[in-house]
């Protein structure tokens, strides 16, 4: 084959191969009636900003159940004499907790102590002078409005010691529910006022978590110390705090909107914009060592300076 008619050859796969890219690549167009403003996003959320916040939400509901650390100390001069005071005490410390209407299934036995009690004289080795017992008790009261008959009747059957009150719900995921939902509009508050602030408006969501705190559910507690006297003990159970976060991440559209290609200072379908080397494969069925588009092209079957194709007898300049 003579050198002319491979040129032939090779143009018209030339204009094959420039017309099968061109066709690929929409997102790399002139400007249109726009001015070039139009955001071509490829695939996925490469092409597109985004804006990503969080929101914190809170709900309060009254507690209906209440927790306590009590129990009893003893002390005397032996150990066998310090721990018979202490259970004969606590004997009647849990039955009283019966007695005011807590379940069985409610008092657990959370500590139980016996250690000596020395004397550190000046100048003197350490001695013995008695032992000490404790025995500590959780109860769980059902109904909050009893807390105070319950912390008198213990009080009076000789509990001494009272560490803390716990209040809680038994259900609390009605609150945990307005407090997602109140998470939920305080994030897309927060993500209306900057898109607005830089000239854009929210699209869809393309990201929405919920995000507990390291820590784990919080606590529905409020913590109260109390101590009982014969006037009886006032109780303020107030109120729980149910708390809730999430993150949240909205497409945003408008102006500006498109994220510069990687290693390109123009967003997708700016006026200058250039497709990224390398990022489109060759279409299918071109071989990779055709000529590049740019080179001469003459189309198959015309010749542009009226001369007839070269045969196979015929040689070229």
């Amino acid at each position: 084959m003579t050198n002319l008619s491979r040129m032939i050859g090779r143009s018209a796969l030339t204009i094959s191969t420039a017309l099968a890219i061109g066709a690929a690549m929409p997102a790399f167009a002139a400007p249109g009636a726009d001015g070039g403003k139009s955001c071509h996003p490829m695939a996925g959320r490469g092409g597109m900003t985004s804006l990503t916040v969080t929101g914190e939400g809170e709900a309060r509901i009254a507690p209906d159940m209440a927790s306590i650390q009590l129990g009893v100390t003893t002390q005397a001069e032996g150990a066998a004499e310090a721990m018979s005071q202490n259970s004969t005490r606590q004997s009647a410390v849990i039955e009283a907790l019966g007695n005011a209407g807590i379940e069985d299934k409610d008092i657990q036995t959370s500590g139980l102590n016996l250690s000596p009690v020395m004397d550190y004289g000046d100048g003197r080795a350490p001695t013995v002078t008695g032992y000490q017992a404790s025995n500590m008790v959780s109860i769980r009261v059902r109904e909050v409005e009893k807390l105070g008959e319950v912390l008198d009747a213990i009080v009076g059957a000789g509990a001494n010691e009272i560490n803390g009150i716990n209040f809680m719900r038994e259900d609390g995921s009605d609150a945990e529910d307005d407090a997602r939902r109140a998470a939920v509009e305080d994030a897309r508050h927060k993500a209306e006022v900057l898109a607005e602030a830089a000239g854009l408006s929210l699209g869809p969501i393309l990201l929405l978590r919920d995000t507990p705190s390291p820590e784990g559910p919080q606590p529905m507690m409020m913590r109260a110390q109390a101590a009982a006297d014969a006037g009886g003990v006032p109780i303020a159970a107030g109120e729980l705090s149910m708390t809730a976060q999430v993150e949240m991440e909205f497409a945003m559209v408008g102006d500006g909107a498109c994220v510069p290609m990687r290693g390109h200072g123009k967003p997708h379908g700016g006026p200058d914009a250039q497709p990224p080397a390398g990022d489109l494969p060759p279409p299918e069925g071109i071989d990779q060592g055709a000529p590049a588009p740019g080179e001469a092209v003459v189309p198959l079957g015309e010749n542009p300076d009226g001369v007839a194709p070269a045969t196979d007898g015929e040689s070229s300049n």
